[in-house]
């Protein structure tokens, strides 16, 4: 039988400083393969080689990564600044409006640390541009130095509301997890539903409120040791349910 099609959002960098690319992590691709059971596919993030209708007619769910670009605070109705660092503007254009659209026809969407951030702005949220310039706020980004393990170890606690469905799918109210991000949630949009919190305050797990479908999305990178982390496990595995049962309903097929 076949997997269920996952499309992973890419990320565009450079080869040799020349040599445009499209790609997306090994971590994610493995991830979702492994864990969430569903067979990924690599979507360039430009819009004028597709369009949100044709992709979500092609993959049963989508899984928008972490990467070093932010969204462009003119996506959230502010001015760029230094602080706000770079951008990647194709990438706007493709996740949020695909955001949207799945949002509301209940397609299973899951986004990871910038991928958390596009889904708090799709949904009319803004972010602030560098987390740990806030008062009583803690450093999130990664480790500068250290091996990849170190820089991906697990750091802080996250505390879930209790019932909630993070609560649900973990079976506890606290879990530790890795953080690597510099920016963060400043105001939710309106249907998000912020369900866990780092210590310091800083929103780390979202969902959105009354959505027909699945949006879990967490601020910290659970495709980092996904098959054997107690975390990272249920909450890929669960976005693969979801897109089993998306997938068995034939909406994919139909468009």
């Amino acid at each position: 039988m076949a997997r269920p099609v996952v499309g992973i959002i890419s990320n565009s960098h450079l080869i040799n400083e020349e040599y445009l690319v499209q790609g997306a992590g090994a971590m994610n691709v493995n991830a979702l393969s492994n864990v969430s059971d569903v067979a990924p596919l690599i979507i360039p993030s430009d819009p004028d080689v597709h369009r949100v209708e044709e992709l979500m007619t092609h993959c049963d769910g989508f899984f928008f990564p972490g990467g070093r670009p932010n969204v462009h605070p003119e996506e959230y109705g502010e001015e760029e600044t230094e602080a706000h660092g770079t951008f990647e503007r194709n990438r706007d254009r493709i996740t949020l409006p695909l955001i949207r659209a799945c949002v509301a026809r209940g397609q299973p969407v899951m986004g990871v640390c910038l991928g958390f951030q596009e889904m708090n702005v799709a949904m009319g949220g803004t972010l602030y541009p560098e987390i740990r310039d806030l008062p009583g706020r803690d450093n999130h980004r990664m480790p500068p130095d250290g091996t990849l393990e170190e820089k991906f170890e697990l750091r802080h606690e996250v505390t879930l509301t209790e019932g909630g469905p993070f609560h649900r799918l973990f079976g506890s109210d606290k879990v530790m997890t890795n953080t690597l991000h510099g920016q963060g949630i400043k105001q939710p949009g309106p249907r998000i539903v912020i369900d866990g919190h780092a210590p310091d305050g800083t929103p780390e797990a979202i969902y959105v409120k009354d959505a027909p479908g699945f949006t879990l999305s967490v601020q910290w990178h659970p495709e980092w040791n996904a098959e054997a982390d107690p975390v990272s496990r249920p909450l890929f595995e669960g976005f693969g349910e979801a897109c089993r049962n998306w997938a068995a309903r034939g909406l994919r097929k139909t468009g």
